[in-house]
């Protein structure tokens, strides 16, 4: 029997219900599930996560064998959100736009995992990403913000977030500017969804 494809499902939305975008990630893990095995592992960030401080940052920066107690209980959350991800084969991240961007939420969960020497490291040659050979689906949902427009901060942000830490291969669903349409837009987004194959 053959490994089930670990899945790592984040959702962003500060709605738990009428959401779209945890709809259609619904829709993207109940496809891949059709398709092969799969393990499933859930991630709220909604629910809060903690922002980077100078403590945390002087505990990051301190050598793994040399922090002391405190600075390991800084680093916790952090270590178990990379741990999550590490052992994730795909991710299945749920986000909205708000105000052009993505939620403060989700950002805290990328500043808790993008961690020099753990998920990426530096080179003479620049950064380079340590999580190769993963596969991210992003699934957007927007109420006024057409993807990739002048004023999307969030989905080019997002690609380059993952893309640092070494995950290249990202796919976006997006159901955007739902203030016209949105039942044609969301049906469009779950044909697409149904349209994507099994890495």
């Amino acid at each position: 029997m053959t490994n089930p494809n670990t899945i790592l499902r984040i959702e962003a939305s500060a709605r738990k219900t009428g959401s779209v975008s945890r709809d259609l990630t619904s829709k993207t893990i109940d496809h891949l599930a059709s398709k092969t095995a799969v393990l499933v592992k859930e991630r709220d960030v909604s629910e809060g996560l903690p922002f980077v401080d100078e403590e945390w940052v002087g505990s990051n920066f301190t050598p793994a064998d040399a922090r002391s107690e405190t600075q390991k209980a800084k680093l916790a959350v952090s270590d178990g959100l990379v741990e999550e991800l590490v052992e994730a084969d795909t991710l299945v991240i749920g986000t909205p736009i708000y105000n052009f961007g993505i939620p403060a939420t989700l950002k805290a969960w990328i500043d808790m995992v993008a961690r020099v020497g753990v998920t990426f490291k530096y080179t003479e040659n620049g950064p380079v990403g340590l999580l190769e050979g993963k596969r991210a689906i992003v699934l957007v949902a927007s109420g006024g913000t057409p993807v990739g427009s002048d004023i999307d901060f969030a989905t080019p942000y997002l690609r380059h977030a993952l893309n640092f830490i070494g995950i290249s291969d990202v796919t976006f669903v997006s159901a955007d500017a739902l203030g016209q349409d949105s039942n044609e837009k969301i049906a469009t987004a779950k044909e697409e969804i149904d349209l994507l194959k099994v890495a």
